[in-house]
């Protein structure tokens, strides 16, 4: 397995408010572990909420002892979530803090997934599909087939969120399971990417780079040369799997 994550500023933020944390080695009883969490709140408190996620989300999972994958994922994001509301609660120039958070592992040729907010997993090979649902807004009221993405009230509100850490007591993030194939690539970025390229984009950049790290770096500098106007978080994993690791 490879992977490569990197996290950019952007080019009109000051502050990024992103954080992420990839291993490839074990982590508790996950034999592999990669996180995005995109912050939102005002001064620092973004930033806060995002790295204080991060935090909570390793510690649960080193601390667990329980073995499904779905719920060693479960417990970690309201572990983060009770310790972002903790802290916002301990400081007032932190209340309304928040993240978005998605998480993956992959555990032999399958892939676990959890995810709250509308940072998102990509799974790659002939073409890329989205396999987290944003809990934004406007991509609610896209499915429902009451907004078109790309309109005018999609890029006014397009930054809404309906789901995140540290916004109420009780969380329901999703959940998802992927059996991977041979050539699979996976993808987990925050907005920032996203925001500025269509899925297009995204597979053109993905099928002519070769590296976890060539592929990261040629999506934020795109992004980037796009506008960059938000901060741009990638991780990039190569499962690397064979035929023997898949039908085994």
């Amino acid at each position: 397995m490879k992977a490569y994550a990197v996290t950019d500023v952007g080019k009109v933020r000051r502050q990024n408010e992103d954080a992420i944390f990839t291993s490839t080695d074990p982590v508790g009883l996950l034999p592999n572990l990669f996180v995005v969490a995109d912050g939102m709140g005002g001064h620092n408190a973004g930033d806060r909420a995002s790295r204080i996620a991060i935090d909570a989300i390793t510690s649960s999972v080193e601390d667990t002892n329980k073995l499904a994958p779905e719920d060693i994922l479960g417990d970690a994001l309201r572990r983060a979530n009770a310790a972002i509301i903790s802290e916002a609660a301990a400081d007032q120039s932190l209340q309304g803090m928040g993240t978005t958070a998605v998480m993956a592992t992959v555990v032999g040729s399958v892939l676990y997934v959890a995810n709250i907010g509308d940072s998102r997993l990509y799974v790659i090979k002939n073409r890329p599909i989205q396999i987290t649902k944003d809990h934004s807004w406007v991509e609610e009221m896209v499915r429902e087939g009451k907004l078109r993405r790309g309109d005018s009230t999609y890029l006014e509100k397009k930054n809404i969120i309906t789901k995140a850490l540290g916004i109420s007591g009780e969380i329901s993030p999703d959940f998802f399971t992927v059996d991977l194939d041979v050539g699979n690539l996976i993808v987990l970025c925050s907005d920032g990417l996203t925001g500025m390229m269509d899925d297009d984009t995204l597979f053109e950049i993905v099928r002519h780079e070769y590296e976890p790290q060539e592929i990261a770096a040629a999506l934020v500098r795109t992004a980037k040369n796009n506008g960059g106007r938000d901060n741009i978080s990638v991780v990039v994993v190569d499962p690397e799997l064979s035929e023997v690791d898949v039908w085994c």
